[in-house]
């Protein structure tokens, strides 16, 4: 009887058009848990980040690529765990700081399966950007926003190096 009456107050809902819809109503549920919208051209690229086989190769050439001190734990780590998850592209854009594109793209070409190594710490760092700019990050875990924090800019996604 219950689910009965739920179906049809969603069907009478939605052909008098009330209650949320669209990008309002997607922010409404997923931003706390900072999964920010992605537009159809970000959607059909996800599709191509996951190639990554853990062969190793890229971290081998991974000259240029070492990032800034203990963050940076190399290309491969970077593509299997610090850009999988939208909630983890804050950390994950602290991590690419200091890493030249340019390094990424060589990286990109010693790759098995091609995986857009450069794209995807772009995308990283627009979603990151994204995050930070909601404020939902600092207010999930407690904290102040970076910008007022001493001694940071507070702007993952403005990394002179990534852009």
């Amino acid at each position: 009887m219950l689910l009965s009456w739920a179906l049809l107050r969603t069907l009478v809902r939605l052909l008098l058009g009330i209650g949320r819809r669209g990008l309002a109503a997607f922010r409404a549920n997923y931003d706390a848990d900072l999964l920010p919208p992605v537009t159809p051209a970000e959607r059909e690229a996800l599709s191509t980040f996951g190639g990554c086989i853990a062969c190793g190769l890229c971290d081998r050439g991974a000259a240029g690529a070492r990032g800034s001190g203990a963050a940076w734990r190399g290309t491969m780590s970077f593509v299997l765990a610090a850009s999988r998850s939208m909630p983890d592209h804050p950390a994950a854009a602290r991590m690419l700081a200091g890493v030249p594109i340019e390094a990424l793209e060589a990286e990109e070409r010693s790759c098995p399966t091609r995986v857009p190594i450069a794209a995807l710490a772009r995308f990283v760092l627009e979603k990151a950007g994204e995050i930070e700019r909601s404020g939902l990050d600092n207010r999930r875990a407690g904290s102040e926003p970076p910008s007022s924090a001493a001694g940071t800019s507070g702007r993952a996604a403005e990394s002179p190096r990534l852009s």
